[in-house]
């Protein structure tokens, strides 16, 4: 009787034993992969009356004191030979201060100026701090009289923004944005209308900081700071030998606007809010 009650004690323990060994040996399944997202597309305003091209000039006034800092990547098609001899239409310095700032911002880059800084294009257009948007090709005006730019014609209009945006991917920007701002800020309905088919936002701005060929960083640095309202854009421009001052007026700015409760965001942010 005592062996019997050993032998099936014995058994039993046999049987845990091969029951635990059992479950330690059952393969571990890999938990499922997460499902991939797809980035969601940039915010766009719905096009304007009779299908134009719509325009967006500054976010809301009661969505939080929100500011976008935008830059203007001037270079004409025909400035190379300026260039070429050592006029800097670029501002690095500038985004140096940005970068130290931890300032978001929108650069709204012609094609040519891409072309001419590459690196810078393809530097910016990779750093999640900043969106590079287009200016046009060439810069010139979309109408006629517009600050004495060179004008380019109706039916090259399109073609003009297009080509920036080859530009762009030649030099490396990854997502350059659908938005778009005319050279010197000229439009009307036919420059409205020549566009529709590239799907953008035209894109303006509620604050002029008055940087373009200023010498005096004091008297912008008071023009901006008198202008911003919740949801502004304001207009400033990235290139050293037209707007010398912008790096100062920008160190002086941001902390200035921090300290009054702003917050700088991207002009997709505030088309998107």
């Amino acid at each position: 009787m005592i062996t019997l009650v050993r032998r099936v004690t014995a058994t039993c323990a046999l049987s845990a034993a091969l029951t635990a060994c059992a479950a330690t040996l059952q393969p571990v399944r890999p938990a499922p992969s997460a499902t991939t997202t797809a980035p969601s597309a940039p915010p766009t305003l719905a096009p304007g009356p009779g299908g134009l091209t719509p325009v967006f000039k500054n976010g809301s006034r009661t969505h939080g004191r929100t500011v976008a800092l935008t830059f203007d990547a001037d270079m004409t098609a025909d400035q190379g030979a300026r260039a070429a001899a050592g006029e800097h239409f670029d501002n690095p310095g500038l985004i140096a201060a940005l970068r130290a700032l931890k300032v978001p911002a929108t650069v709204f880059m012609t094609g040519r100026w891409a072309e001419q800084y590459p690196e810078q294009a393809r530097s910016l257009g990779r750093d999640p701090l900043f969106e590079v948007a287009n200016h046009s090709y060439s810069h010139y005006a979309f109408t006629d009289d517009c600050y004495g730019l060179p004008t380019v014609s109706g039916d090259r209009m399109r073609a003009d923004v297009e080509r920036a945006y080859a530009a762009f991917r030649r030099a490396g920007v990854p997502d350059a944005r659908p938005y778009f701002r005319f050279p010197g800020g000229c439009y009307d309905r036919r420059a409205l209308k020549a566009l529709t088919p590239v799907g953008v936002t035209a894109v303006q701005w509620d604050v002029v900081s008055g940087d373009a060929f200023a010498t005096d960083a004091d008297a912008v640095t008071r023009q901006v700071l008198e202008g911003v309202r919740p949801g502004s854009v304001v207009v400033m421009h990235c290139t050293r030998s037209a707007a010398p001052t912008t790096e100062r007026v920008v160190r002086a700015v941001v902390p200035e606007l921090r300290e009054r409760g702003f917050r700088f965001v991207k002009v997709s942010e505030l088309i998107g809010s």
